[in-house]
């Protein structure tokens, strides 16, 4: 059960996973904000979707997280669940992988789910209740080749996820992560043409290097990534703290 008329707020909510994530929980009585640096695709979100608010956020900047979450609470009131889902990786052997590039993915990845927290926890514990679920990856708990800043990063979200939700154990707020594997998003389709036009491979044998991975043979759908936020924002899930729950058809336990 969702805790209807409460307010979530919901990070990179413009696509793909963040998109699907502010539909089921508007649709579950939630009140949502969702953030993104990108105007135009919040703006079409929320023309998707009702019950959702936009504010313009860049979560690698602290300030720029604590004037959006000020304001969402003005406009809706305190936040109760934080999703942090703005993310986003580039591909590259760690050794061409600059410095400053590694910074930026840490920054995006990490940096973004401390700032998220921050701006949110005075609220939650005044209340006495909260619920925060970032979405990791996979990648935060296994190894891929080429993306080493983005596994690391997402290392860290799980690291810190099970740390805080030890601190926060007794306030009423849980800490939970969500790991999705390879999902069908905008993100992988993009891939799939890239990788088709610079291999010579069809669009189908370059979609195989991403589903090869799930042991069910497919991409993980959006909505079920969102199913799970959804249980984990849940009044039953009060028990569930500091979990990292993969959603990869098995690929990893």
């Amino acid at each position: 059960m969702a805790r209807t008329g409460k307010h979530a707020l919901v990070t990179g909510g413009g696509s793909g996973i963040g998109v699907a994530i502010a539909r089921a929980l508007a649709g579950a009585g939630w009140q949502v904000t969702i953030t993104s640096r990108n105007k135009e695709k919040l703006e079409a979100a929320a023309k998707a979707i009702s019950r959702v608010h936009i504010e313009i956020c860049d979560v690698t900047d602290a300030d720029s997280v604590r004037v959006a979450v000020q304001a969402a609470a003005k406009a809706h009131g305190p936040v109760q669940l934080l999703v942090n889902n703005a993310g986003g990786v580039t591909s590259a052997s760690f050794e061409k992988t600059s410095l400053e590039s590694f910074r930026q993915t840490i920054d995006l990845n990490l940096m973004g789910v401390v700032h998220g927290i921050h701006a949110v926890l005075p609220q939650m514990k005044e209340g006495g209740w909260g619920r925060i679920v970032n979405i990791a990856s996979t990648a935060g708990l296994t190894g891929y080749r080429y993306v080493s800043a983005y596994v690391a990063a997402k290392h860290a979200v799980v690291g810190l996820t099970k740390a805080l939700a030890l601190e926060l154990a007794k306030t009423g707020i849980t800490v939970n992560a969500v790991c999705p594997g390879y999902t069908d998003t905008e993100v992988i389709a993009l891939a799939v043409k890239t990788i088709a036009k610079s291999s010579g491979r069809t669009q189908s044998e370059a979609l195989a290097t991403f589903t090869a991975a799930n042991p069910q043979g497919r991409l993980v759908k959006p909505e079920e990534v969102a199913a799970a936020v959804l249980w984990l924002a849940s009044d039953e899930a009060a028990a569930v703290n500091g979990i990292a729950l993969p959603i990869a058809g098995g690929e990893v336990t």
